[in-house]
C-alpha cells in the first residue's frame, strides 16, 4: 500500500510538474508588468502634479503683472491728480474680465468653433473641470488651463488704458473693455491658440503663425487698439505745450520690476508644463529683457546725452514685449539680438515717431506694445528653430525647420499674415466699439473734469492726502 502511494505521487509529479513549472514564469512576468505599470502611473501622476503646480504659480505671476505691476507702472507715469483713476482701471479689469471670461469669453476663445471664433458650448464654464484636454495641455486640468488663459485676457485690455489715460470716463472705459474683449480679443486668441484656429501652428491652422505667449494676441491687438483710441479721443487738454511729466517714476520703477518678474509666468508658463521648454522660454525672456534695457538706454544716451531711469524700465518692458512671441522658439543668443533691436526700435517710436506725427499716446502703449509686438512677431519667423521647439513635424513625426535661419523662409510670410490680421481686427473692431460707446455713454470727460483730474471727478477721492500743519 505505501509503495502504491509513493508510485502515485511520482506519477502525479511527472504528469503535472511540467505544467506547474511552465506556469510559474508567466506569473512572475505578470507581476513584473504590474509593477512597471504602477511605476509608470506614479511617474505620470508626479509629472502632472509638477506641471499643475507650475501652471498655478504662473497664473498667479501673470495676475501680478496687472495688479500691482501694470497698475503701479501706469499709475506712476500720470500726473498725481489721475493716479487712482489710472490704477483702478487695471484693477477693474481683474474683476470685470474675470466675470466675462466665466460667462462667455473663454468659450469664444477656446471652445470648438470655426477658423475665426469658438462656439458657445463652454459658456458658464460648462465642461471645464479636472480632466485635461489633450489638444491644449495633456498633463494639467482643463480648469487650470482656463484660469491661466484668463490672466492673459485680464492684462491685455488693461494695456490699452495707457493710451487714453487722464481723459476717458470710467463708465466708458468699462463698456469699451467688455466689448473689446468679446469682439477683438476672443477671436484673435481663438485664431492663434484655439482648436481649428486659422493661425494655430500646433493644431494645423491654415496659416501657422508662431506666437508662443501672445505677441499678436496680446501686444499687437492692444497696442494698435491703443493708437486708435488715442487718435479718436484726441489730445489731452494742454498737450503738448504743458508739462505732463510722470508724477512718480519711483512707482513706475517698482511696477516695471514686478512686470519683469511676472513675465516669467507669462512666457515660461506658456510651455504649459514644468519641462525643458519652460526653462528655455524663461532664459530667453530674461536675456531679451536685459538686452532691451541696453538697447533703449544706449539709444537714449546717444540722443539725449544721458540715460534715464524711465528709459531703462521702458526698455525692459519693450524687450519683454518683443521676446513674448519668440520665447519658446529661440535660444539665448537670438533672444539677446531681439531684445537689442526692440529696445532701440521702441525708443525711436516713442521719442521720434510720436513727436513727428503729434498723436497723444499718453503712456506709449502703441510705441511699446504695438510696435514691439509687431517687431517681435516678425523676428520670431526669422529666428525660430526646431532645435528649441520642433513644432512642425512630418508624417513620421520628425521635426521640420521652424524659421528663416532654420531653413523655413515661408514662416516669415505666415508671421506677416498673423500680424496683418491682428492689425486689421484691432483697427476695425476698436473703431466700431468706440463709435458705440461714444453714442451711448460718451467717451471723454468734460474739459473741467479733465483739468480737475479723474481721481476726484470719476471716483470722489484723491491718491494723496497732504496734511498741512500751521
Amino acid at each position: 500500500m505505501p509503495s502504491r502511494l509513493v508510485l502515485g505521487f511520482i506519477l502525479a509529479f511527472l504528469l503535472l510538474g511540467p505544467t506547474l513549472l511552465a506556469q510559474s514564469p508567466p506569473a512572475a512576468a505578470s507581476s513584473d508588468s504590474a509593477r512597471v505599470a504602477k511605476l509608470e502611473q506614479a511617474t505620470a501622476e508626479a509629472k502632472g502634479s509638477a506641471d499643475n503646480a507650475w501652471m498655478l504659480t504662473s497664473s498667479a505671476l501673470v495676475l501680478m503683472m496687472t495688479g500691482p505691476g501694470l497698475a503701479l507702472f501706469y499709475g506712476g507715469l500720470v500726473r498725481k491728480k489721475n493716479v487712482l483713476g489710472t490704477m483702478v482701471q487695471s484693477f477693474a479689469m481683474m474683476a470685470v474680465i474675470t466675470m466675462l471670461w466665466a460667462i462667455v469669453s473663454y468659450s469664444l476663445a477656446f471652445g470648438q468653433g470655426n477658423s475665426f471664433i469658438g462656439g458657445l458650448h463652454n459658456m458658464f464654464l460648462r465642461g471645464v473641470g479636472a480632466q485635461p484636454d489633450a489638444d491644449y495641455a495633456a498633463t494639467i486640468p482643463l480648469q487650470t488651463f482656463m484660469i491661466y488663459q484668463l490672466m492673459f485676457a485680464v492684462i491685455t485690455p488693461a494695456l490699452i488704458t495707457g493710451a487714453f489715460a487722464e481723459r476717458m470716463k470710467f463708465s466708458a472705459m468699462l463698456l469699451f473693455m467688455v466689448l473689446w474683449s468679446v469682439i477683438v480679443y476672443s477671436p484673435m486668441a481663438h485664431m492663434v491658440w484655439g482648436k481649428g484656429g486659422l493661425l494655430n501652428a500646433s493644431l494645423g491652422g491654415k496659416f501657422p503663425c508662431l506666437d508662443f505667449a501672445g505677441g499678436t494676441v496680446v501686444h499687437v491687438t492692444s497696442g494698435v487698439s491703443a493708437l486708435v483710441c488715442a487718435l479718436y479721443l484726441g489730445k489731452r487738454v494742454g498737450y503738448p505745450k504743458e508739462s505732463m511729466t510722470p508724477h512718480s517714476v519711483v512707482l513706475s520703477f517698482v511696477g516695471a520690476c514686478l512686470l519683469w518678474v511676472g513675465w516669467f509666468g507669462f512666457n515660461a508658463g506658456s510651455a504649459l508644463g514644468a519641462g525643458s521648454l519652460a526653462t528655455s522660454a524663461f532664459v530667453a525672456t530674461h536675456f531679451g529683457a536685459a538686452a532691451a534695457v541696453i538697447g533703449w538706454s544706449g539709444a537714449e544716451w546717444i540722443r539725449n546725452g544721458k540715460p534715464s531711469a524711465l528709459g531703462a524700465i521702458s526698455g525692459a518692458v519693450a524687450g519683454l514685449v518683443a521676446i513674448t512671441p519668440a520665447a519658446g522658439f529661440v535660444g539665448p543668443m537670438p533672444a539677446i539680438g531681439i531684445g537689442l533691436i526692440a529696445g532701440a526700435f521702441c525708443f525711436y517710436m516713442v521719442a521720434t515717431v510720436k513727436a513727428r506725427f503729434g498723436y497723444d499716446d499718453s503712456l506709449d502703449a502703441f510705441g511699446v506694445h504695438g510696435a514691439g509686438g509687431t517687431l517681435g512677431a516678425l523676428l520670431t519667423g526669422v529666428f525660430a528653430t526646431s532645435a528649441v521647439n520642433p513644432i512642425f513635424k512630418d508624417a513620421q513625426g520628425n521635426g521640420l525647420p521652424s524659421g528663416l535661419i532654420d531653413g523655413n523662409a515661408h514662416q516669415v510670410l505666415n508671421q506677416i499674415v498673423g500680424i496683418v490680421i491682428a492689425w486689421i481686427l484691432a483697427i476695425v473692431g476698436t473703431l466700431i466699439i468706440l463709435k458705440i460707446v461714444d453714442a451711448t455713454v460718451g467717451l471723454r470727460v468734460s474739459e473741467d473734469d479733465e483739468v480737475q483730474g479723474l481721481d476726484l471727478t470719476q471716483h470722489g477721492e484723491e491718491g494723496y492726502s497732504w496734511e498741512v500743519t500751521a
